[in-house]
């Protein structure tokens, strides 16, 4: 026991000297090479529960993933509760529509290729700082960067942001990711857009099998008017659990099927989202 216990403290220390041997700069390039490269070659699906809540809308579901799109099951839609066969039948109707799986293919990877942007950004939009470490996990910083030039209307929102980010020291993951707006951004001098000063977005993620990492909860909370963003809310709570590998195989009507053999959540599984 004694042998173990100072090969664990060990094993913290050269944790804890990596971490400060490299620069606040370094270790967020770092992270972004293994999170763009985890998207680029993770081919896993999952099964998980997601609750999205908007203005005047929530939805409680699980969801299937399949390489032909995500199956979803609505368990209650604006605190109305589905009965099984209205469940089954809206899977059914996905199933069976062809334009709505394309739709849905073509909205995975735009998504996909936004948070790509988004990864890229992050060490030349940003001026980073470290604010703490433990030998698990590294706490940064981050304020834009003078003098760069974002090359979208999305980027320039992004990159007007001010905020903390927690790193996980052994697989270099994002733990979670916080920031707001420090001031308004608005687009042709207001009348096409105005997101004001305050405005905030945050994400968390969390391990859910061997090196394989999923977005646990995302939260976007943008104050103004934004004719520029229709394809995203501006408010926007999204929290996602239970996960559950699916086989790598996995085909669209076996998404249907697995998606649909999932158990109704109980009252304490309510409890633990609405909490999270």
């Amino acid at each position: 026991m004694t042998k173990a216990r100072f090969l664990w403290i060990g094993v913290f220390a050269l944790s804890l000297s990596a971490a400060q041997a490299q620069s606040p700069q370094q270790i967020i390039q770092q992270v972004v090479d293994t999170e763009r490269a985890a998207n680029q070659n993770d081919h896993s699906h999952w099964i998980y529960l997601q609750e999205m809540r908007k203005p005047k809308e929530h939805t409680l579901q699980w969801v299937a993933g399949s390489p032909h799109g995500d199956v979803r099951r609505v368990l209650e839609k604006d605190n109305q509760k589905l009965s099984e066969s209205q469940q089954r039948e809206l899977v059914e109707k996905f199933l069976h529509d062809t334009r709505a799986q394309n739709k849905e293919i073509a909205e995975n990877a735009h998504d996909n290729q936004q948070v790509d942007d988004f990864l890229k950004l992050l060490p030349t939009a940003f001026v980073w700082t470290q604010t703490n470490a433990t030998p698990t996990n590294t706490f940064l910083h981050f304020e834009p960067a003078p003098g760069f030039r974002p090359p979208t209307r999305e980027s320039r929102v992004f990159s007007s942001m001010a905020g903390d980010l927690v790193v996980d020291n052994q697989q270099h993951r994002i733990l979670s990711m916080s920031g707001h707006l420090i001031h308004d951004v608005t687009f042709g001098g207001g009348l096409l857009g105005r997101l004001k000063e305050g405005s905030s977005f945050s994400l968390e993620q969390a391990q859910v099998g061997p090196s394989l990492w999923e977005l646990t909860s995302i939260r976007v909370h943008l104050d103004g008017n934004a004719l520029l963003f229709k394809s995203i809310s501006l408010e926007q709570d999204d929290k996602r659990s239970q996960f559950e590998a699916e086989p790598s195989s996995v085909t669209l009507d076996q998404a249907g099927t697995l998606v649909m053999q999932q158990p109704e959540p109980s009252p304490l599984q309510d409890s633990a989202l609405n909490e999270h």
